[in-house]
C-alpha cells in the first residue's frame, strides 16, 4: 500500500497575532522613545556641562572635547545600542514570548508552545492538525484574557523624555535669559577645537593679557568694564603671583588696581565676577635719554656756520635770535613723544619775538627730535614726554633748559701801561690790548685825541689803529699796541689813549677801555718832568742814607758786646731784625737804582740838557750802581752769616765787624752819591730854565706869526663884527695862549728866587730880578688885553718885543752854564781828559741806540697803519 506524506503547517489564530503585532510595536515604541530620550539627555547634558563650567572659569579645549565626545558618545552609542536591543532583538514572535515570560511565565511558556507548534511539519500520522489548532485556539483564549502591553518592561520611556524634555527646557531657558552666554557655549560646544572665548556675565573692554610695568616702581592696573557688560560687581580682586590679593572698587566703570613695583616677571589672576583673566606682567626699565645733542643755527649777523654739540647737562646758553633742534638718542624705540609747553623762567615782555614752543616729536626708531625753536629773550624749561611700543612712559622728569643770553657788547682793557704816561714826540708806548666778546670780534684797535682843556691849545689831532680784524667765531684777542707820536705827525699836547673792540651786533657803537693821558712832551716839558722825577730820586736816596746810617748805629751797639751777650735769644733777634731791614735796604737801593737810571736814559734822549748835567747825573748813578748791586749785598750776607746758629762766639763777632766795616763804607758810598746827585740836580734845575725861558719865547713868537699871517689878509683896520669866525677863533686863542705863557713866566721868576736861595748863584739872582724890573707880567697882560680888544698891530709889536727879552734872558743863563761846566775845560791846555771822552762816547752810543729804537718803532707802527688802510684780501 503506498504512503502519502502530507506538508502543512498552522497559522496561529489571528487574534492572537494580533496581540503579539500590538505588543511588539508598543515594545518598540517605548524603547525608540527611551533611545533617542536618553541620547537627547546626553546631548543636552554635555552642552549644560559645558555652559555651567563656562560661568566658572575658561573650559579648556581638552575638557570641551572631553564633555562633546561625552554627549556624542552618549547619543550616538546608547541609541544604536537600545534600538538593536529592543528593535532589532525582538522582531519574532517567539522573542516577544520570552520577553512575555518575563512577566507572565505561564502564559508566555504556552505562547512559546504556540509558536512552536506554529512551525512543525505536519507528516505522517505522528502529529494530529486538530489538537495542535485546539492548543493554539486556548492559548489564544487566555491571551484574549491579558492585556499584553501590561507585561512590557518597566516603562522608562516618559522618565527619558521628561528628563531630556527638561533639560530641553533648561537649554531653551539659557537662550531665553542668557542668550550671549548660551550661544557662546553653544559654539564652544560645537567647536571644541576652536579658539573662541568663554563669554562672561562680566564683560571687559579691551583687557590685555600682556603689560609692561616700569621696572622696580609701583604700578596700576587699569580694567574697564564695556557698556553693554551684563554684570558690574562693585569689587574685583587680584593676586600678583603669591603676594597678598589687592581688591579695587568699581569706579566711573573701571577697576584700579595698585601693586608694589616689581623686578621679576610674573602673572595676576583677576578676578571681577564671572570674569577669570590672568595678565602676565612684564618689569621694564623706562625709555631713557642716552645722549641729547643740540643743534644749533646763529643769528644771521654773527656769520657763524651752524654747528651741533652734545650736552652733558640739561642747560644751554643761546644768544637771542637763535634756532635751536633738539635730537635725543633713546635707551629703546619710542612711538610717540611731545615736548612743550615751555614754562618761561620770567615774565614774558610783549613782543619777545617767542616761536610757539610745543609739538611732536619725530621719531626715527630710537631717536627723538623737536622741530626748530626760536630763541627769544626769556629763558625757558622744555618738558619732554614720549611712549615707547610697551606703553611706557618717559620723560616726566626730564627737561631741558634753555637761556636766552642777550649779545653784549664787546670789552676791551690796556695791560702794561699806567694811567698816565708822558713822553717824547720820537718815542714810542708798547703794551696789550686784550678785547673779548661773547660770541664773536669783530675789530679790534687803538684809537687817540685830543684833551684840550682850553683855547690856545694846538690844534686838535684825532686817530686810530686797527690791531687785528676777528676771525668768525674769534672770542678773544690779545695784540701788542705800539703807539709813537711822530709816527701820525702829532706835535706836544696832550692826547687820551684807548683801546676800542667792535662786536658783529648791528649797529652796535664800539667799546672802549678806561682811557690813558699820554703827554707828549716838548723837550722843554720832558726837561721839567726829568728834573722832578730826579728831585723824588734824591729825596729817596736821602731817606736811604738815614735809615742806613740808623741801622749803623745798632750794628755798632751789637758790634760792642761779647761773644756770650750776642749768642742771647734776644740778640739774636735783633741780629735778625737788622737782616730784614739791610734785606729791604737792598730792595729800595735796586728800585731807586732803576729810576736814576730811567732819568738818565730820558736826559740822554732829551737832547736839551747840558753834557755835564748828563755827567753830574751819570757820577750819581754809579755809586748807586753799586750799591745795589755788591756793597749792600755784602753787608745782608755777613748779618745773616753773624747769626747762624751754629756759630762760635768769635766767628759772631768777626761776621759783624766785617759787617759794619763794609756797612761805614757803603754808608760812605750812600754819601758820596747823595752830594753828586745833589749837584746834578742844581745843574739839571738850572738847564731847565733855559729851556722854560726858550719855551716861553716860541710861544711868543708863535702869536707873532699868527698875527702876521692874519695881516697878509688885510685884518688890520676891520671891525671885530666883520672878522671872518676862523680869524676871530685864532685871535682868542693867541689871546689864551697869552694868559698860560703868563702863568709860566711867573713860575720861573719864582723857581728862580728859589734856585738862588739854595746855590747862591748870582747871575740867576740878576735874571730874575731884571725879569721883575722888566715889568714882564703887566707886559703880558697887556698884550692879552690888546688881543682881546682886536688891537692887532700893538699886540703884535708887545709879543715880538717880550719874544726877544725872554730870547735874551735864556742866552744870559746858558752862558752862565757853559761858563760853570769846568770839566773838560775849554781853554785848557792839556785837552779833555779820558774819563770825559769815555763818557761822550757812551752818551753817543746811548743816543744812537734810542734813536735806532724809535725809528724801529715808527717804522713797526707805519707798517701797521699801512695794512690797515690796505687789508689783504
Amino acid at each position: 500500500m503506498s504512503q502519502f506524506h502530507s506538508h502543512h503547517q498552522h497559522e496561529i489564530p489571528e487574534s492572537l497575532r494580533k496581540q503579539l503585532e500590538d505588543y511588539r510595536v508598543s515594545l518598540w515604541k517605548r524603547k525608540l522613545v527611551e533611545a533617542v530620550a536618553a541620547g537627547m539627555v546626553g546631548l543636552l547634558l554635555s552642552f549644560l556641562i559645558l555652559y555651567g563650567l563656562d560661568r566658572i572659569w575658561p573650559t579648556p579645549i581638552w575638557a570641551r572635547i572631553f564633555i562633546l565626545l561625552g554627549g556624542i558618545v552618549l547619543f550616538a552609542g546608547f541609541v544604536p545600542y537600545w534600538l538593536h536591543r529592543w528593535v532589532w532583538g525582538h522582531r519574532s514572535e517567539d522573542q516577544l514570548a520570552r520577553l512575555i515570560s518575563k512577566k507572565y511565565p505561564g502564559l508566555g511558556g504556552r505562547l512559546l508552545g504556540v509558536i512552536e507548534l506554529q512551525n512543525q511539519n505536519e507528516e505522517g500520522d505522528s502529529h494530529s492538525p486538530r489538537l495542535r489548532a485546539a492548543a493554539m485556539e486556548v492559548v489564544a483564549a487566555e491571551a484574549e484574557k491579558r492585556a499584553l502591553v501590561e507585561a512590557l518592561p518597566n516603562p522608562t520611556h516618559r522618565r527619558w523624555a521628561g528628563l531630556a524634555i527638561s533639560l530641553g527646557l533648561g537649554v531653551v531657558a539659557t537662550f531665553v535669559f542668557t542668550p550671549k552666554a548660551s550661544l557662546n557655549a553653544l559654539k564652544r560646544w560645537i567647536l571644541p577645537f576652536s579658539h573662541v572665548e568663554r563669554y562672561t556675565f562680566t564683560q571687559l573692554k579691551d583687557a590685555p593679557s600682556e603689560l609692561a610695568v616700569p621696572y622696580g616702581e609701583s604700578f596700576e592696573v587699569v580694567l574697564r568694564l564695556k557698556k553693554d557688560s551684563e554684570k558690574r560687581p562693585e569689587v574685583g580682586s587680584a593676586r600678583y603671583e603669591t603676594q597678598a590679593q589687592v581688591e579695587a572698587k568699581l569706579v566711573d566703570g573701571a577697576y584700579r588696581f595698585r601693586f608694589p613695583g616689581q623686578q621679576e616677571m610674573g602673572e595676576v589672576a583677576i578676578r571681577i565676577g564671572d570674569l577669570r583673566h590672568r595678565l602676565k606682567i612684564s618689569p621694564l626699565q623706562r625709555p631713557s635719554v642716552v645722549k641729547t645733542r643740540a643743534f644749533v643755527r646763529y643769528p644771521d649777523y654773527l656769520g657763524q656756520e651752524p654747528r651741533g654739540w652734545e650736552l652733558s647737562s640739561g642747560e644751554l646758553s643761546l644768544v637771542e635770535g637763535s634756532d635751536v633742534r633738539f635730537e635725543m638718542e633713546m635707551s629703546r624705540p619710542v612711538v610717540s613723544g611731545n615736548y612743550g609747553p615751555a614754562k618761561f623762567l620770567t615774565v614774558q615782555e610783549e613782543g619777545a619775538g617767542i616761536s610757539k614752543l610745543s609739538g611732536e616729536l619725530k621719531i626715527d626708531a630710537n631717536k627723538i627730535t623737536t622741530s626748530s625753536l626760536q630763541i627769544g629773550s626769556v629763558p625757558f624749561e622744555l618738558p619732554f614726554s614720549w611712549r615707547d611700543e610697551f606703553e611706557l612712559k618717559g620723560g616726566e622728569d626730564f627737561q631741558l633748559r634753555v637761556s636766552a643770553v642777550k649779545d653784549m657788547p664787546s670789552t676791551a682793557y690796556t695791560q702794561g701801561l699806567p694811567k698816565q704816561k708822558a713822553i717824547l714826540p720820537e718815542e714810542s708806548i708798547e703794551f696789550d690790548v686784550l678785547c673779548e666778546d661773547d660770541f664773536g670780534l669783530k675789530k679790534v684797535g687803538i684809537e687817540w685825541q685830543s684833551l684840550v682843556s682850553g683855547e690856545g691849545e694846538r690844534p686838535e689831532v684825532k686817530g686810530e689803529l686797527i690791531l687785528a680784524e676777528g676771525k668768525r667765531e674769534e672770542l678773544r684777542i690779545l695784540k701788542t699796541a705800539l703807539f709813537a707820536p711822530a709816527a701820525f705827525g702829532i706835535e706836544p699836547q696832550r692826547l687820551m689813549l684807548r683801546a676800542f673792540s667792535e662786536d658783529r651786533f648791528p649797529e652796535r657803537p664800539r667799546s672802549y677801555s678806561e682811557p690813558i693821558s699820554v703827554y707828549v712832551m716838548s723837550r722843554e716839558e720832558h726837561a721839567e718832568l726829568l728834573k722832578m722825577q730826579f728831585d723824588r730820586a734824591i729825596s729817596e736816596l736821602e731817606d736811604l742814607t738815614r735809615r742806613e746810617t740808623n741801622l749803623l748805629d745798632e750794628n755798632q751797639r751789637l758790634e760792642s758786646l761779647n761773644g756770650e751777650e750776642l749768642a742771647t735769644e734776644a740778640n739774636r733777634k735783633r741780629l735778625e731784625t737788622q737782616e730784614r731791614a739791610e734785606t729791604e735796604s737792598v730792595e729800595r737801593m735796586k728800585e731807586l737804582t732803576e729810576k736814576v737810571e730811567d732819568v738818565m736814559k730820558g736826559a740822554a734822549r732829551n737832547g736839551e740838557i747840558d753834557k755835564d748835567s748828563l755827567k753830574k747825573i751819570a757820577g750819581a748813578l754809579k755809586p748807586m750802581q753799586e750799591l745795589s748791586q755788591t756793597d749792600l749785598p755784602s753787608v745782608q750776607d755777613e748779618l745773616r752769616e753773624s747769626r747762624e746758629p751754629s756759630n762760635r762766639d768769635e766767628t759772631t763777632q768777626e761776621k759783624l765787624e766785617s759787617a759794619v766795616i763794609e756797612q761805614k763804607e757803603a754808608l760812605q758810598k750812600m754819601q758820596d752819591a747823595l752830594a753828586q746827585a745833589s749837584e746834578a740836580r742844581k745843574r739839571l734845575e738850572a738847564s731847565t730854565f733855559v729851556s722854560r725861558l726858550k719855551k716861553a719865547a716860541n710861544e711868543e713868537s708863535a702869536i707873532v706869526a699868527t698875527m702876521l699871517e692874519s695881516f697878509s689878509r688885510k685884518l688890520l683896520g676891520k671891525r671885530e663884527s666883520d672878522l671872518d669866525p676862523s680869524d676871530r677863533r685864532k685871535l682868542g686863542a693867541s689871546a689864551s695862549q697869552q694868559a698860560l705863557t703868563a702863568a709860566d713866566v711867573r713860575w720861573i721868576q719864582e723857581d728862580l728866587g728859589h734856585y738862588h736861595a739854595r746855590t747862591g748863584n748870582e747871575k740867576f739872582h740878576a735874571v730874575m730880578k731884571e725879569m721883575r724890573d722888566s715889568g714882564i707880567e703887566k707886559g703880558l697882560e697887556d698884550v692879552r688885553s690888546k688881543l682881546m680888544l682886536h688891537h692887532s698891530f700893538t699886540a703884535t709889536e708887545g709879543a715880538k718885543n717880550w719874544a726877544d727879552r725872554l730870547s735874551q734872558w735864556a742866552a744870559t743863563l746858558g752862558k752862565e752854564l757853559d761858563a760853570s761846566g769846568g770839566g773838560g775845560g775849554a781853554g785848557g791846555a792839556a785837552g779833555p781828559s779820558p774819563e770825559d771822552e769815555d763818557f761822550e762816547f757812551m752818551l753817543r752810543v746811548m743816543k744812537m741806540i734810542q734813536k735806532q729804537q724809535d725809528l724801529r718803532s715808527q717804522t713797526r707802527v707805519l707798517e701797521q697803519r699801512k695794512r690797515d688802510e690796505n687789508p689783504a684780501p
